[in-house]
């Protein structure tokens, strides 16, 4: 069993995208059952909120629920129960690794490290563009359950 917590600033954007969508492609590869996935935020200011608005649409477009989503911190503990923490961006990445006292067991990646342009996921909360999000969070977990399946 191969548990990914995915990381972003509130949990209530890209983590909880990229959380629901990745579950929907290890259902669609048939290997649902060998992943375990979850995500949280490095904040506290959205504790408790559903999906924004505008990121549960986007998921429902692709025919993705994400009903029951609340957005919960990232704690210490998360590091030793999840194989793999994948932030959305390089502050993420920071804040991860700060609240897990250090990374040294290579745990801590970024999505974007899954494709071929390494980088930050587009923020929506400052973008407003939630479609560029979508296909930065798709590419991202395309990448990632490749990578998977390479194990």
């Amino acid at each position: 069993m191969t548990r990914i917590l995915f990381v972003c600033h509130g949990n209530i954007c890209r983590s909880p995208m990229a959380e629901y969508l990745m579950k929907h492609l290890v259902q669609e590869a048939g290997c649902a059952e060998q992943v375990e996935i979850a995500s949280a935020a490095t904040s506290t200011e959205e504790i408790g909120n559903p999906v924004y608005p505008p990121a549960r649409r986007e998921l429902a477009k692709h025919g993705i629920s994400c009903s029951g989503h609340e957005a919960r911190r990232m704690i210490r503990a998360d590091y030793d129960r999840y194989d793999l923490l994948i932030g959305m961006d390089s502050e993420n990445r920071y804040n991860m690794t700060r609240i897990c006292g250090g990374d040294p067991m290579e745990k801590i990646h970024l999505l974007m490290d899954y494709t071929a342009r390494p980088g930050d996921v587009a923020d929506p909360w400052y973008t407003g563009d939630f479609a560029q999000t979508w296909r930065d969070v798709l590419e991202g977990c395309r990448g990632l359950l490749l990578s998977l399946n390479e194990k």
